[in-house]
């Protein structure tokens, strides 16, 4: 039945890295991880669900924020070890910083540089402290 899901290259973890891209820009918004059942369920339900390490437990992104990932397409590269969720990102911020991306800092002369405003204050997102995973 989920024969798809054996096609993929799982890590020693039972992990395998996905992308979450926007389905109209084309901006990298976020990396996580899947497990089987995370990518299964995104799969089924036609949104973004994750596996959060560091809780070890299913991430259904959007759950506290509100910011869910609405599934357009779903890829696989050609070594079957990463995904490509493309997405409607709803509330246009992917990031628990409130950034539209978690990919806000690029490298200029030897150093990281913010060049992403924050659209929303993490405070006015979050009830808890957060990590995005």
């Amino acid at each position: 039945m989920n024969d798809w899901l054996d096609e993929i290259k799982w890590n020693e973890d039972g992990l395998v890295p996905a992308i979450a891209q926007d389905h109209v820009t084309g901006r990298i918004l976020m990396m996580a991880w899947m497990n089987r059942e995370s990518l299964s369920l995104t799969a089924a339900e036609g949104r973004a669900i994750y596996w959060s390490r560091s809780r070890g437990k299913l991430w259904r992104k959007g759950e506290e924020s509100g910011h869910v990932q609405t599934l357009h397409e779903l890829r696989l590269d050609c070594d079957a070890d990463v995904i490509v969720l493309v997405v409607e990102q709803l509330g246009g911020i992917a990031c628990h910083t409130g950034r539209e991306s978690c990919f806000y800092r690029v490298y200029r002369e030897g150093t990281w540089h913010t060049v992403d405003p924050v659209l929303k204050d993490p405070h006015a997102i979050y009830r808890e402290p957060h990590s995005h995973e």
